[in-house]
């Protein structure tokens, strides 16, 4: 990792089961990203405003209750809002590929679903955020 990057894990929304999200906070904490769990029940607003004063490089977003295809883009929509539109966002929960495509064409970097590997997950957004400081360390030569 070129930095300790920083991570807000979110749950939009009223689903209550966060087991995935702490799991993922804490896999993310142990490959060294710095962590943000925001809990349970956040509305977009009160994601993209955490994302902002955190000063985040990108925000997981946990989501079971079948509301994926409103709440995400709602928090991509917060985010631009406070011109955040560049923040890498991801996803997890049961979404399905058809679901999970939507999204990514909305902007959404990528999504896990159920069974993926917490050491994928970590190497990829390590992975995705070292390539985003290097293009912002060239544009800014």
């Amino acid at each position: 990792m070129k930095r300790t990057y920083r991570v807000v894990v979110a749950k939009p929304g009223l689903d209550g089961h966060d087991r995935g999200a702490k799991t993922i906070t804490r896999a993310l904490r142990d490959h060294g990203f710095e962590v943000i769990y925001t809990g349970l029940h956040q509305t977009p607003d009160q994601i993209a405003e955490t994302v902002l004063q955190e000063d985040a490089d990108a925000v997981g977003l946990s989501l079971l209750s079948g509301a994926h295809l409103t709440l995400f883009p709602r928090v991509m929509d917060e985010l631009r809002a406070r011109g955040l539109g560049g923040i890498l966002v991801f996803g997890g929960g049961v979404i399905s590929d058809a679901d999970a495509r939507a999204l990514r064409e909305q902007g959404v970097a990528e999504i896990f679903g159920p069974g993926s590997s917490l050491k994928a997950i970590s190497a990829w957004l390590e992975s995705e955020l070292d390539q985003r400081d290097e293009l912002d360390q060239r544009e800014d030569q």
